[in-house]
């Protein structure tokens, strides 16, 4: 379907993508605050999964032993109504959440925990499956501003150094999004001047929501929408796609760029730089009460999604038309491969990691070979789970609030250590559900359940070493 195009087309054409705050990136560090941090090796994240969307830390020399005591907790907070993980950058933790009928932005000392400014807005959100009432998606950090989006579609901008609002939208209004059964889940992603996000708007008159509409719901050309990252402006708006729960990532093969986004219809590849729709590739479930949500993984000319509720996972080779499939659990009734509900697999050496099942009493942490969808592993018995790669080692964290730590081989399930952190008392500090994934900034590995935040040492006091 050909891209509709909104506003002024900006000139992209040496930009890339943007994932630190140094100045090269060219992700606005200009206007960056002065870095609060106190250690000088380690990496910020952030984005959501990480500099790169792909959940993986370039941080080593960590201490990763979670058996007996596990590692000290630095700090810890609670958190307002929320399933979103947090983002650091330049020494300042950003978590977003619901308290009461506001929708808050928090900013605090990452190494400390001390509050330094909040921002909030009114929100009315109700989930309509009866679920968590507030954001699900990551605070984006980009030079000296931080994006959120909120359950209810408001798009926000303020700035890093005190959190004042810069600009603010409220998508659904703006583009007549139909409401779907969570809300708003994908978190958008920066590249170069824009700020792009899966929107999925309707035509004026639409029914008020998926069920209103009994699943069928018509888009109005705008399922993914580009803003300038300064202003708000659209800049361009392509496909009648709607949207989903997963968040777009931008991904570069043979001199080309792509946005690449799993819609709730399936997957959509983009010009990044105008909105030209390459291809739209069909992936859903036929179930009405049904989700994309986890985030498309890609290398090379290959890229993988995945959904729980039917077609299971696929590999598809990007292509200057139609993408080609590799490998597809859509073509087998049983034993798929990998069957994603909400979170991301980590790729690493050509294998596949992530939790695989709709409910927790069927998940498997699993191992799935890239290239042809062969199970090399699974592992039952730990509910579902998120991961991050970090030193070459997997921390999982289940969401009964369990960490370990495992081999990142496709050899075996090898567990090297497992720790629930507990109060004085001997309660569980890291309530169900734990869907958020673990992030790690600068030796220090910061965990949420449903209402808590834990800031973990894992640097042993040692000089860590960025890669």
């Amino acid at each position: 379907m050909p891209a509709r195009l909104g506003g002024l087309i900006l000139a992209l054409a040496a930009a890339q993508p943007a994932f630190t705050q140094q100045p090269a990136d060219g992700r606005g560090a200009s206007d960056a605050p002065t870095s609060l941090s106190t250690r000088a090796t380690g990496s910020d994240w952030p984005d959501f999964l990480g500099p790169h969307r792909d959940g993986k830390s370039a941080e080593t020399g960590l201490a990763l032993g979670f058996s007996g005591e596990g590692p000290p907790i630095v700090w810890r907070c609670d958190l307002g109504q929320s399933y979103a993980a947090p983002t650091v950058a330049l020494g300042r933790l950003l978590h977003f959440g619901r308290h009461g009928d506001q929708a808050r932005l928090t900013c605090r000392n990452a190494e400390t925990g001390d509050e330094l400014w909040t921002i909030e807005h009114p929100t009315d959100f109700t989930d309509m499956l009866g679920y968590n009432n507030g954001p699900r998606a990551s605070p984006v950090v980009d030079g000296g501003r931080a994006y959120t989006m909120s359950a209810d579609g408001v798009l926000q901008c303020v700035t890093l150094a005190d959190g004042k609002l810069v600009w603010r939208i409220d998508t659904t209004e703006k583009f007549g999004v139909v409401k779907n059964f969570f809300g708003v889940g994908g978190t958008p992603v920066v590249w170069g001047e824009l700020l792009i996000a899966n929107i999925g708007g309707s035509p004026a008159g639409s029914p008020s929501d998926v069920y209103a509409a009994s699943g069928r719901v018509e888009g109005n050309g705008t399922g993914i929408v580009a803003f300038n990252k300064r202003t708000g402006e659209v800049v361009w708006q392509a496909t009648d796609e709607l949207a989903s729960y997963s968040s777009p990532i931008i991904h570069q093969h043979a001199g080309q760029t792509w946005l690449l986004a799993l819609a709730r219809g399936g997957l959509v590849g983009l010009n990044p730089a105008d909105g030209a729709v390459r291809f739209e590739f069909a992936w859903r479930s036929r179930k009405l009460e049904s989700v994309n949500a986890s985030t498309p993984v890609a290398a090379g000319d290959r890229v993988f999604i995945s959904e729980a509720y039917e077609p299971g996972g696929a590999v598809l080779r990007l292509t200057d038309a139609q993408p080609e499939v590799v490998w597809s659990d859509g073509e087998r009734r049983r034993d798929k491969s990998m069957e994603l509900h909400w979170n991301t697999p980590v790729l690493l050496d050509g294998y596949l990691y992530g939790s695989s099942g709709q409910h927790a009493g069927q998940a498997e942490l699993r191992c799935v070979e890239f290239a042809t969808g062969r199970v090399a592993w699974g592992e039952p018995g730990l509910g579902r789970a998120s991961l991050l790669l970090a030193d070459g080692k997997l921390i999982c964290l289940s969401e009964d609030g369990t960490l370990r730590l495992l081999k990142a081989t496709p050899d075996a399930y090898t567990q090297l250590a497992e720790w629930t952190p507990r109060s004085a008392d001997g309660e569980p500090l890291l309530g169900y559900p734990a869907w958020a994934a673990p992030v790690l900034s600068h030796g220090l590995l910061y965990v949420r359940g449903a209402d808590r935040l834990l800031c973990l040492d894992v640097s042993g006091g040692r000089t860590l070493k960025n890669n």
